[in-house]
């Protein structure tokens, strides 16, 4: 095993009727005034966003408005959203949305607090110092950004789409009702699935000898995700399933799913960035039409692993040597991404890539990594190629 840190510091308040008590946590972090950050419409439509309001009226938390979060967020809203907290003299955001609009508070929060240009961080040109507090209303089961310290965040100039991690960002607090999830389109709830299961089969994917418990804990993160994410198909409103999925969101990516690893892989996260930057695609979705095809690529670097997932997380019978049980677990981990419509190529997601397009994806993601895709095979821009046009 590897030394590790853990680090968790977000208070979770977990379950029904939750979203009331946010005036009351918002209170305790002592703030003079709010920016309360949502997306698209449906935190109003909901009547959600006037629960968050009454609460913060009844706690005497004074507060302005920035909407208007897409998936995959954009900078442009990113600088507005700074503007505006320098102007109203805000010192704490509270994300009220899914993972989307938790990254873009995060951008906000190192804008107002660094000072400068806050792409600088997500161009790898300079290290953040701090980030103003951050508290979160979750609304979607995905990201995990709720309790992570990561932040992805879309460029419009160029559709680059990169990610910045700091500790600074962790949310001070979690509101979880998985409620507010319920009305989420199927598209939406699958892709979320996905996401929070590739959290962990990213960690759990790498090149180092593996703690028995962070394994064991991993591996039952994934299997609760898959059985409650088929139970979510036809059952939207099954809080029971809600909640499991909810919670095992946050799990995946707050580091527990990594203690004692060498980091994890990455490569397919990495890569499906280029993807959603290019062609605005949900993420989720372009993680399962792209993984097959780097399981595949990979797999001779690490085939007992691939051979393990199969066995423990998806319940295959082994076959005659860990390379064909690995293979027969990339299948069947396929037919389940297809079992919840979710797709295996890029062709089922919708885009259809250019040769050179391909290029600039691959290339792109070479830069994005400084030249250091993927931990259980390092991977080329000649080999990210040949996984984007395998994924076609």
């Amino acid at each position: 095993m590897e030394n590790f840190t853990y680090y968790t510091p977000t208070k979770v308040v977990f379950g029904k009727g939750t979203e009331n008590q946010t005036g009351a946590l918002v209170k305790e972090q002592h703030c003079k005034k709010v920016l309360i950050h949502y997306g698209s419409g449906s935190v109003v439509r909901s009547g959600l966003l006037d629960r968050i309001k009454t609460s913060l009226d009844e706690a005497a938390v004074s507060y302005v408005e920035l909407g208007g979060v897409v998936p995959n967020p954009r900078l442009s809203l990113v600088y507005e959203g700074i503007e505006l907290c320098k102007k109203e003299n805000v010192d704490f955001i509270l994300a009220v949305g899914g993972g989307s609009v938790i990254d873009s508070a995060k951008a906000i929060g190192y804008g107002v607090y660094n000072g400068g240009d806050v792409w600088d961080f997500y161009d790898f040109k300079r290290q953040a110092e701090g980030c103003l507090p951050i508290g979160a209303v979750l609304t979607i089961a995905a990201a995990g950004s709720e309790m992570s310290g990561s932040s992805v965040i879309t460029k419009e100039d160029g559709q680059i789409k990169r990610g910045y991690s700091s500790n600074f960002s962790r949310a001070r607090f979690a509101v979880m009702n998985p409620e507010l999830t319920m009305t989420l389109p199927p598209y939406q709830t699958a892709s979320g699935c996905v996401d929070i299961l590739m959290h962990t089969m990213e960690r759990y994917f790498n090149q180092c000898d593996n703690m028995e418990l962070t394994d064991g804990i991993s591996e039952s993160l994934m299997r609760t995700v898959m059985k409650n994410a088929k139970i979510l198909k036809d059952e939207p409103a099954n809080y029971h399933a809600r909640a499991e999925v909810m919670w095992a969101g946050s799990l995946s990516h707050n580091g527990l799913t990594g203690c004692g690893t060498d980091g994890g892989d990455w490569a397919t996260h990495k890569m499906e960035h280029e993807i959603g930057g290019l062609f605005d695609v949900a993420h989720g979705a372009g993680l399962a039409a792209l993984w097959g095809s780097w399981a595949r690529f990979v797999l001779d670097a690490r085939p007992a692993r691939f051979a393990q997932f199969a066995t423990h997380v998806l319940g295959v019978t082994a076959g005659a040597d860990d390379t064909e049980t690995a293979l027969k677990g990339i299948e069947a981990m396929e037919d389940f991404y297809h079992s919840i419509n979710m797709p295996v190529s890029l062709s089922e997601l919708g885009v259809t890539p250019t040769p050179e397009q391909i290029r600039t994806m691959a290339e792109k993601c070479d830069i994005s990594t400084h030249h250091n895709a993927g931990k259980v095979k390092h991977l080329s821009v000649e080999d990210m190629v040949a996984i984007y046009t395998t994924a076609l």
